[in-house]
């Protein structure tokens, strides 16, 4: 199939739709100087053909206890993308990353809690057929993720740019808001009115908590485009060790780097993880190299380059990161055999005597 080609509008269009995914057509058409009926059309073309897509979920800072993992699997020779099937539907898992190094697999996890975390790992992961290592780091904080990048091809800011983080005080989401996020996420441009329908809400209930939600920062919305036509075709991540005393410091720099995509800190020895989007892959070193002297108490400690992204922020993607499909995210997980294999630990425990009592 032929390389797709996007013009200066859809590009306009899309960074649009990043700071304003819900506006009405005739806003984001001024914005992209075109007529409502042309922007309308082209979105529709883009998501059509898989280039482009919107998508939300909610925020992990409000989450309450939810905890982001990152995972790096090992798999048995040739049982890679069998094991990337066999997790791609999985509702925590954010990413599903086929990598260059000592990884083959790197994974975004977000659960409810250590211990949701420590089964997942132990009795999911580590008794998959074809996994053959596992090791897991935990983000202690996100400084900065994907929601918040944008193309920047409109020549001043859209209304609706969401800050950094959400503001201090923003109130754990309870049940009613998580639902009310997954059926947004089924189409996020969807009407108040179908909402409604679905929720069993009224519209102006339905208004209210989106406004507040809003306010509260407690929704993160996307517009991406395929990785192979956003002019940002490389991912690198990159792990690295930061003192302690100048963490707040380099992360700011970071997180305010064109390139940047995630920033997070980690418990593991290497303390701080970052992705960045590269135009080509001959970028990666004198990148590096700039960021080091850039920030030299920065210690890059291993790197990767990420080959198929089979799975961006709950999106199912091919090779050349267009969309195939969504798949709904949530911090909720409750596999049977997890839970039977987990039971039956516990139950050996209590009892004592070793497994062959």
């Amino acid at each position: 199939m032929a390389d797709a080609v996007l013009d200066e509008v859809d590009y306009l269009l899309i960074t649009a739709l990043q700071h304003a995914p819900r506006a009405d057509w005739r806003k984001v058409a001024a914005l992209v100087g075109v007529d409502a009926t042309t922007a309308a059309r082209r979105w529709s073309r883009l998501t059509g053909e898989g280039l482009a897509w919107l998508s939300c979920h909610p925020s992990p800072a409000v989450l309450g206890d939810a905890v982001v993992a990152f995972i790096e699997i090992d798999c048995v020779r040739g049982r890679l993308h069998e094991v990337s099937e066999q997790l791609v539907d999985e509702a925590p898992l954010f990413n599903i990353e086929h990598t260059t190094g000592s990884r083959d697999l790197l994974l975004t996890v977000v659960l409810r809690g250590h211990a949701d975390l420590a089964r997942y790992v132990g009795f999911r992961l580590d008794a998959l057929a074809g996994v053959a290592a596992t090791r897991t780091q935990i983000a202690t904080a996100l400084h900065t993720e994907g929601s918040r990048w944008r193309l920047d091809r409109l020549r001043a800011p859209a209304q609706g740019a969401q800050p950094e983080r959400p503001p201090a005080g923003a109130r754990t989401l309870g049940e009613a808001d998580l639902e009310l996020i997954l059926l947004l996420a089924r189409d996020v441009r969807q009407s108040v009115e179908r909402l409604a329908r679905d929720s069993g809400l009224s519209p102006t209930t339905v208004r209210r908590r989106l406004a507040r939600l809003d306010a509260a920062r407690a929704i993160s919305y996307r517009c991406e485009a395929a990785r192979s036509v956003s002019g940002w075709p490389v991912s690198a991540t990159l792990w690295a060790t930061v003192p302690a005393a100048d963490l707040s410091r380099v992360v700011a720099q970071l997180s305010g780097m064109r390139e940047t995509r995630m920033c997070a800190s980690l418990s593991g020895p290497s303390n701080l993880m970052t992705t960045v989007w590269l135009r080509s892959a001959d970028d990666i070193q004198p990148f590096e190299a700039s960021l080091v002297q850039r920030i030299p108490e920065l210690r890059v400690r291993d790197r990767s380059l990420t080959l198929w992204q089979l799975k961006h922020a709950g999106q199912v993607l091919d090779p050349r990161g267009r969309l195939l499909r969504s798949v709904p995210l949530s911090d909720r997980w409750d596999d049977q055999g997890a839970g039977a294999a987990e039971a039956a630990l516990l139950e050996r425990l209590r009892r004592g005597g070793g497994p062959g009592v």
